[in-house]
This record gives C-alpha cells, structure tokens and sequence, in this order.
C-alpha cells in the first residue's frame, strides 16, 4: 500500500475524527483532537485494513516558538553563523528571560505517536495536540499498545504533558528533584539549580544554578572563504594571479 492508499483508507475508517491528513516528504501525518484520540487510535490498531499493531514512539513537542525566524537557515551572516543570526529570543535565552515570541496559531504542546503495521509495512504518524497550554493532558494508549509505558514517561518529564490513564506516570531521565521540563522552549540553557558533594554535610544537595550565563548558539563557520573581508581590489588580485600563472 503506497502512502496515497494510505491516506485514502484513513478518511475512510477514521472519517470526521481526522483534523488534517497530510501526505508529504513520503510520509502520512494525521491530526486528532483528544477527544477522538482513543476512538481513532482503536481503529488504527484494529481496522483490517489499517492494522497498526505497533507502537515505535511517543514524542513531546512544543510548539511555543515555532516559526519564529531567528532559526531560519536559508540565510547566513558574514561572520558565518548558520543559524542563530538574530538574538531575539529562544537561542540567547539565560536564566530568567522570559520569550518575547509565542506562537499563537495552534496550541503549544502536541503527542506524536509513530506506528507501524507489521502486516502491511506502512508506517503512520498522527499528533494530538493538548488543549490546555497550562495543564497539557492527552489520553494514555498503554492499554493499546504497553509500549507506550516508557514513552509516555518521557514525554511528560521532558515536557510536562499529562498522560490520563497512565498508572505510573513519574519522572524517567531527569532526578527525583528535578524542577521543571527541560526540552520545553521556555526553559533555560543553563537550568534552574546544580548539585554537589557537600563535605560538611556529607551527603549531596542541591543549590541554585552558578553557571555563568553565556551564549550557546549552534553555527558552522564555512572556510571556502565566503566570509573573508574583501581588502584588496578584485582587479590588481586578478592581475596578481595572471601574472603568477605567466611566471
């Protein structure tokens, strides 16, 4: 089933429930409230036709900043930055900055569910998005598929979004005291607080952030020397190499 087959058999079996059924880049992308989440994922599994009978990952995503410009790479600097360019907000962010960005156009976080069909070898991805930005909750699907226990996990410790229904749902990567969501927009590089060996206490604590705040932008500087500074005049660098070539 190619993934135009695919789509077309997912409006059928799933008909209203489906926000959006995109096909691109060789792939098929559904959205569902969370409301119908269950319902359609019920029918993924169990439709003879669809048959997704496997859970490859659960995925957090926030969507706090997106499409904001300052991470568009299509153009770069003179001094060589890739991306990054403009320190308007996320990739500048310090201890207690706030954003001065916010996407507006959808909610801010979504779950991202990969499944796969071992009888038809066709791959699906479908997002829910969670309607409250403030309390994120989408409905668990451990009882479809119980590999979504850990997923599930890590989706809430990295970004915060509650799985209902999960029966243990508790941190997975971060430590038991860890303060806030790390892969959410909005939290900073450099954390909240650190821990030590205390030698007087003996035993290990916990202490706000010392890191000094510094920038940490991702950036390829390119040495096909695009970004040279252009001192000498093209015309005498010319005659320079022509008479280079004659010697």
């Amino acid at each position: 089933m190619n993934v135009e087959t695919l789509s077309k058999a997912l409006a059928a079996s799933c008909g209203a429930k489906l926000q959006s059924n995109v096909v691109a880049y060789g792939e098929v992308t559904i959205e569902v409230s969370p409301a119908d989440a269950l319902a359609v994922f019920e029918t993924l599994r169990d439709e003879e036709i669809l048959a997704f009978d496997q859970l490859i990952d659960v995925c957090g995503v926030d969507y706090l900043t997106y499409g904001n410009v300052e991470w568009d790479t299509e153009t770069s600097s003179t001094s060589g930055f890739s991306r990054g360019v403009e320190p308007s907000t996320g990739a500048r962010l310090r201890f207690g900055d706030d954003l001065t960005y916010k996407n507006t156009d959808r909610p801010r976080f979504a779950a991202v569910y990969h499944l796969m069909s071992m009888v038809h070898n066709h791959r699906l991805r479908v997002r829910v998005f969670c309607e409250d930005d403030d309390v994120p909750v989408v409905k668990s699907v451990i009882e479809l598929w119980p590999s979504a226990n850990w997923f599930e996990r890590e989706a809430f410790d990295l970004y915060g979004i509650l799985f209902d229904g999960h029966p243990d749902l508790r941190r997975i990567l971060t430590d038991y005291g860890f303060v806030g969501h790390p892969f959410r927009k909005d939290f900073p590089l450099i954390g909240h607080v650190e821990m030590k060996y205390d030698e007087q206490q003996k035993r290990v604590v916990y202490q706000p952030v010392s890191i000094e705040p510094r920038v940490l932008v991702p950036r390829v500087i390119r040495d096909d020397g695009r970004f040279d500074d252009q001192t000498e005049d093209p015309e005498e660098e010319a005659s320079v190499a022509t008479e280079n070539t004659d010697a």
